[in-house]
């Protein structure tokens, strides 16, 4: 099992939730929705990759991204 980062964003009437690890994204009506599509996607994902990308995942696994805002600008 993996513990995968999410982020999730916005966009008009949708929201979009991207798996930074993986480079999957999905989306949803909600934001329930959009991570329960993009566990599914993730699943795909990982049923379908290769022993290289599970070896990559489990290297960027390891790193435990942070997730950070920044301001830029005036």
């Amino acid at each position: 099992m993996y513990n995968l980062s999410a982020v999730i964003e916005k966009e008009e009437s949708l929201y979009v939730a991207h798996c930074l690890e993986l480079q999957v994204t999905s989306q949803g009506k909600t934001i329930e929705e959009a991570l329960e599509n993009l566990k599914e996607a993730a699943e795909l994902y990982l049923e379908h990759a290769s022993p290289e990308e599970i070896e990559d995942l489990q290297k960027a696994h390891a790193k435990n991204p942070i997730i950070a805002t920044i301001s830029v600008g005036n």
